[in-house]
């Protein structure tokens, strides 16, 4: 029988910073435009955990009944492939932390759209089921997307629009299209973290049938998509601070420099195992810039 520490393990608590950065920068645009709500925040929060907590059980249980998860996976032993947790536990789980993530996100919707439109509201529940289905069938089902190359689309989707560019309108009841510029930022990184882990399982992911976008571009072209994932989530994040004029938000950009040795240690890397060390590097500082833009818009409240 698994015991906490099984459990914990298989939470996969280093993605749980990703999973919160696009909420952060988004709520704290609100905060920075004038707009703020303890509640709202905190329930945004606890709506992308769980999310992603249900990505991680799912994506443990999906990978081991096709097959992904084997003795020749690269990565880190898995809850279900070593035996730690059974099938049956994970897939209690996985409807646990299904109705947990609708609970939190119907709560969210509640307080957060009251002076929205009746559309606007449909949208939220739209996306909140939505949210669900993406966690669940990225592995698992005879039509899983991570299978198929499009893994790269949703995290884009999920972690950067529907993440920092949702969760404003709660705060606000408004849209800003300032937003598109840090969603591309958040969306790209979180995507290269993505990129990271397939370029690390290429080779198992190919031989049993996963055909991500790193197994359809081949190991070269992965390392230029991810230099191009990371240098316009830059980019992007630059132009939103000057658009902004959040003169002080340019503190977040000191990350930057660990980014930069990470691209180079990717266009030299020639053993894929190696690439693990540079997930954690990448997540955490994709959230440390969010949280250095945090820290920014707070200086700048108490400033005013």
């Amino acid at each position: 029988m698994a015991n906490s520490s099984d459990w914990i393990s298989a939470l996969r608590l280093r993605t749980l910073p990703l999973s919160i950065s696009g909420i952060l920068v988004g709520s704290f645009f609100a905060v920075f435009q004038g707009y703020g709500n303890p509640l709202i925040f905190s329930l945004a929060l606890s709506t992308t955990l769980l999310f992603q907590i249900l990505s991680n059980l799912a994506n443990d249980l999906g990978d081991s009944l096709k097959g992904a998860d084997n003795a020749e996976r690269v990565g880190p032993m898995r809850a279900v492939q070593s035996g730690s947790i059974s099938k049956n536990a994970m897939k209690n789980a996985v409807i646990l932390t299904s109705l947990l993530s609708f609970i939190s996100a119907g709560l969210l919707i509640y307080f957060g759209t009251r002076n929205l439109s009746a559309t606007s509201i449909y949208i939220y529940i739209g996306l909140a089921i939505a949210s669900v289905f993406a966690a669940i069938t990225y592995t698992i089902g005879k039509k899983a997307y991570g299978y198929n190359g499009l893994g790269d689309l949703f995290v884009f989707i999920f972690f950067g629009l529907v993440s920092v560019i949702g969760v404003y309108p709660l705060f606000s009841d408004t849209l800003s299209w300032l937003l598109i510029f840090p969603a591309i930022t958040i969306g790209f990184l979180s995507t290269s973290v993505l990129n990271l882990n397939n370029m690390r399982d290429r080779e198992n992911d190919e031989k049993v049938g996963k055909r991500t976008l790193v197994v359809k571009l081949g190991a070269a072209n992965a390392k230029k998509y991810h230099f191009f994932l990371i240098t316009s989530a830059f980019i992007s994040w630059i132009v939103f601070l000057i658009l902004t004029k959040n003169w002080l938000g340019f503190i977040s950009l000191l990350p930057g420099i660990l980014f930069v040795k990470h691209l180079i240690f990717v266009s030299k890397n020639t053993v894929p195992k190696e690439l693990d060390s540079q997930l954690k590097l990448v997540a955490l500082g994709t959230f440390f810039i969010s949280v250095l833009y945090v820290i920014s818009v707070s200086i700048n409240q108490w400033i005013l």
